[in-house]
């Protein structure tokens, strides 16, 4: 058995500079202000990227006491970062924490057309080769369905929508047995009473009484 291995001791930092991220950016979304930070880290040199973080939906920049570190061109490329960060355009998994909506949900209104495409974006996923290529959106379209609970509206008519195709289905099906039925039974246009010799005189017995 190893010897359990040892955490690296922390390095004292001191917190040189925040910035609040704007609701308009964010849509009240912990995962878009996360997009926000990685996309803010992805501008930063490799070695810097880690100092910048996210606490309570604000950008901080912590650096290690003594250290050389250029916080002017850091603080720099976060501030052109956010300049007009709210017209970002929104990457599905923010899209489904801003509606509170499921995967399922998001393909299929997107396929609808009640889900509105900006385009689409491709990337590399981090140490593959394969790449992947997934829909964006336009900030002020998501805030416009967030405005008006429309996700909600959409939900209501699919399971309208679901109920009816049920009900034609059911009435379908009821329709195919009942003609397996009927090719199956005697042929119901010959009277019986036709095919009983003597039947009147059975009857005038009494058998039946």
């Amino acid at each position: 058995m190893g010897m359990p291995s040892r955490r690296k001791p922390s390095v004292p930092t001191k917190l040189v500079q925040d910035w609040q991220l704007p609701a308009a950016a964010t849509l009240g979304s912990s995962v878009r202000a996360r997009g926000i930070l990685l996309e803010a880290r992805a501008r930063l040199p490799f070695a810097a990227r880690k100092l910048l973080d996210l606490e309570a939906g604000t950008l901080v920049l912590r650096i290690p006491e003594e250290s050389d570190v250029d916080v002017s061109g850091i603080a720099s490329s976060v501030e052109k970062t956010l300049d007009g960060i709210e017209a970002m355009p929104v990457i599905p998994r923010e899209v489904e924490d801003i509606l509170s909506i499921s995967s399922a949900e998001r393909h299929r209104w997107l396929k609808d057309g009640r889900l509105q495409s900006a385009g689409t974006r491709t990337v590399k996923l981090r140490g593959r080769a394969r790449q992947i290529t997934f829909h964006v959106f336009e900030p002020s379209h998501i805030e416009d369905l967030l405005d008006r609970d429309l996700p909600e509206l959409w939900r209501e008519e699919d399971r309208q929508t679901a109920s009816e195709n049920r009900k034609r289905a059911a009435g379908k099906a009821a329709m195919a047995r009942a003609s397996k039925r009927k090719a199956a039974s005697p042929d119901e246009n010959r009277p019986e009473a036709e095919e009983l010799e003597g039947w009147d005189a059975f009857e005038s017995m009494g058998m039946l009484r």
